[in-house]
């Protein structure tokens, strides 16, 4: 490996981490990084031979980003290759993707907080108070939050 191959891998690298810090693979992050700087539809075996993974790894992570709306996959006339490239604004993608995962961990905690609060029922006295008094101030922070990722994922960006 030269040491221009050397640095890019670590650029690579840390766009990354960067990825893996908003809850997504590595992996998705180099994918995006090597688009981002080939700015163009690139072909699959490209795509992976540039990232370091197979093609067949490089799919997996494709489907999941193509559902987010972040790449779009095309077949060229007369080219039998798969080209990849981003698609739309990449913050602002990433924007509701994260919003998207938020709020599933947030309607998640809300739909046990409602079991919770069945089982209450079966509770009496200051045992159950205590668990109903936590549960509401859980509650009341949880719903805020989801005020404001909604408010958050509305905010066009610049």
């Amino acid at each position: 490996m030269t040491k221009a191959e050397d640095i890019q891998n670590k650029i690579l690298s840390t766009f990354g981490e960067v990825a893996s810090s908003i809850g997504y693979s590595p992996l998705h992050g180099k994918i995006i990084a090597v688009l981002l700087v080939k700015d163009k539809p690139i072909p699959l075996q490209e795509l992976a031979r540039d990232t370091g993974y197979s093609v067949s790894m490089i799919s997996l992570s494709l489907d999941l980003l193509e559902v987010l709306g972040i790449i779009r996959k095309i077949k060229k006339t007369a080219d039998r290759k798969l080209y990849i490239e981003l698609s739309g604004d990449l913050i602002e993608t990433l924007k509701n993707a994260i919003a998207m995962k938020v709020e599933k961990s947030i309607n998640n905690t809300l739909s046990e907080f409602e079991t919770a609060r069945r089982d209450l029922n079966s509770l009496q006295g200051p045992e159950r108070d205590r668990a109903e008094k936590t549960l509401n101030m859980l509650e009341s922070q949880i719903k805020r939050l989801n005020n404001y990722i909604t408010t958050l994922s509305r905010i066009k960006l610049p």
